[in-house]
């Protein structure tokens, strides 16, 4: 019978690696299939059957931190949600490339103090309601993803989850804040590259009736009791410990349901359906990766990585196909281990810089790189954008976003 100190086989790793296929694969092939969150369910459950056994006789505690892990990212991810949900910004906004510019500039913006989740989805429906006009609106829900789902998060801990534990880890709350310069490049950057694509596109699109009078009024802010409640969590999340962090956050998001008048959820076109599907999908991930982390560990010290550019791209690039709140920590555990001046949380400075840039930026290479990414789609798809498959959206970002990363890697590294 295994034990805990057992050599893990490589093929420990096949439920995982099945499991990115299918999300890569099934809504191209089998879309029908795959539009139902149950059959995610399923796929998580048939994915995450074999390691969930193994390590059962392995490790059971393995099993119970990953359950707990789970669990703390669902129900954040859910508060976000829920009370992001109950704000709504409206009027009348004319599409153009520097309207939809500004937007994705305050997403940006606001990641870093309310999270990638509640800045996405605090501006993802205005966004996509001032563009309802328009015919090419998929770049704009993309590089939407590229900004206040993962890059503008880099600032506080509260802005991206592998942040926050690094801050229970001994992080000071005020470090991330230093990283601004290459935050600032990245957001610039991107800001830059998408007002000359959306310029482009906007030219191609087709003349068509202006707006009926009726419809053009100010820009409005409902629900804003909503912007207490985001505060409540910041605190809560700040301040508190286990399980009172939960329960708190929890009423908060309660009170959000109770006091919200229900007009505004359904002007928002508010479902449950975004937050199961990525409940659904991200079971099965959390699940599998958990043999593919401890081969990491176990191995990490023999792959060389010692030097802060090392580690932006190892744990960059392992963020985007694992969850990034884990794999920041692996290379935390790394990065303690080599022996090295413990300047900051028991590392380097400079290479802890480099983890945190790698697991908040590379995150948005994939849909799975990071949670809010796959809520960003399903609204995106429910709002009847037609969003890219999993391989083209790896398109979009190997193109745009890893000539950035390699510039980040060469300016700040």
């Amino acid at each position: 019978m295994p034990g805990p100190h057992t050599a893990l086989s490589a093929l420990a790793v096949v439920p995982f690696a099945l499991m990115l296929l299918a999300i890569a694969l099934l809504p191209v092939a089998a879309p029908r299939w795959w539009k139902p969150d149950r059959n995610k369910l399923l796929l998580s459950a048939v994915a995450g059957l074999p390691v969930f056994l193994l390590y059962l006789r392995r490790d059971p505690t393995a099993l119970l931190e990953a359950g707990e892990e789970y669990l703390s990212f669902i129900l954040l991810l859910s508060v976000l949600y829920v009370i992001a949900g109950g704000i709504r910004l409206h009027g009348d906004v004319r599409p153009s490339a520097l309207h939809n510019t500004a937007f994705l500039a305050a997403g940006a913006l606001l990641a870093s103090f309310v999270g990638t989740t509640g800045s996405a989805i605090a501006l993802i429906r205005p966004l996509l309601q001032a563009n309802r006009e328009r015919s090419r609106v998929t770049h704009t829900a993309v590089f939407f993803i590229f900004l206040a789902g993962n890059v503008g998060g880099l600032l506080t801990p509260l802005g991206d989850p592998p942040l926050y534990l690094g801050y229970l880890e001994g992080v000071p709350f005020t470090w991330t804040l230093r990283l601004w310069p290459p935050w600032l490049f990245m957001v610039a950057s991107l800001l830059l590259i998408y007002y000359a694509w959306d310029r482009l596109a906007c030219a191609r699109e087709p003349a068509g009736a202006p707006r009926p009078p009726a419809e053009a009024e100010p820009l409005r802010l409902e629900g804003t009791l909503n912007l207490l409640w985001l505060g409540g969590v910041l605190v809560a999340l700040g301040v508190l410990r286990a399980p009172a962090r939960e329960i708190a956050i929890s009423l908060l998001a309660g009170l959000s349901l109770w006091l919200t008048p229900g007009g505004v959820r359904r002007a928002n076109a508010f479902t449950a359906h975004p937050i199961i599907e990525v409940a659904a999908v991200f079971l099965g991930i959390f699940v599998t990766m958990i043999p593919a982390l401890e081969l990491l560990r176990a191995h990490a010290p023999r792959l060389g990585i010692h030097e802060p550019w090392h580690f932006f791209w190892a744990t960059g690039i392992l963020s985007s196909l694992l969850d990034n709140a884990p794999t920041y920590l692996t290379f935390l555990a790394l990065a303690r281990g080599l022996g090295l001046p413990a300047e900051v949380a028991g590392a380097p400075e400079a290479i802890l810089a480099a983890i945190s840039l790698g697991a908040v930026f590379m995150g948005a290479l994939t849909y799975i790189g990071n949670a809010p990414n796959f809520m960003i789609r399903a609204i995106a798809e429910d709002a009847g954008v037609p969003m890219p498959s999993f391989f083209g959206y790896l398109a979009y970002s190997l193109a745009v976003l890893v000539p950035l990363f390699a510039a980040v890697s060469w300016l700040f590294l």
